[in-house]
């Protein structure tokens, strides 16, 4: 069944994240999608619906402001239309990237998260210590014309020790692998909304 994957982009996703372990495209999925997305975040903030994210797992699992400061909601099959329109589209990313590097993707789980003006998330990794199991990381951002200087940028450390800031422009994806890439989300003057989510080894 086909999906809102611009399937033209997955050799180079597939080439940078062996080349360099992170890839950034844009036009990911179509405009409309995108805009149905942030329509969706947005009104599940105004709605109540987004809970401040915690850090940790399990019973260590704790709201600190000082470390992290976006509110989430976890996304479920079956719950809107757009939703699983991108959880297809990842789906079959899924597939690709097993295929490629035979990762043994089993599934993938996501959640919208919305920053408030001037909310970051301090450097960290995505891979718990305790738990291997994320080994892809996917951002999608929501964000229409987002501007240099509003800040707001996904800032990753990669090995050889030069800094990169992606901004969060509408449409535009980044995967890096989990478990290597340090990164953090610098604040912004304005909202700043995103899905991110993790593909996920058994």
């Amino acid at each position: 069944m086909p999906t809102d994957l611009d399937l033209q982009l997955l050799p180079s996703i597939i080439d940078d994240l062996a080349r360099q372990g992170w890839s950034r495209q844009t036009a990911v999925l179509p405009d409309s999608l995108t805009h149905e997305l942030a329509c969706e975040c947005r009104s599940r903030g105004q709605n109540g619906a987004l809970n401040p994210a915690g850090v940790g797992r399990g019973s260590a699992l704790a709201v600190r402001e000082g470390i992290r400061g976006d509110q989430i909601q976890w996304l479920e099959a079956g719950q809107q239309p757009a939703c699983d329109r991108y959880l297809a589209a990842m789906d079959e990313l899924r597939q690709a990237l097993n295929q490629a590097f035979f990762l043994g993707l089993a599934d993938y789980e996501s959640h919208f998260a919305l920053y408030p003006p001037g909310a970051f998330y301090q450097k960290h990794l995505d891979r718990f210590r305790d738990d291997d199991r994320r080994t892809v990381s996917a951002v999608f951002y929501l964000n229409d014309n987002w501007q240099p200087e509003q800040g707001g940028a996904l800032r990753i450390y990669p090995a050889d020790g030069a800094l990169l800031d992606l901004l969060p422009e509408a449409g535009s994806l980044v995967l890096f692998m989990s478990a290597e890439l340090p990164h953090e989300v610098l604040p912004a003057s304005r909202e700043r909304l995103s899905l991110t989510g993790w593909f996920r080894r058994r």
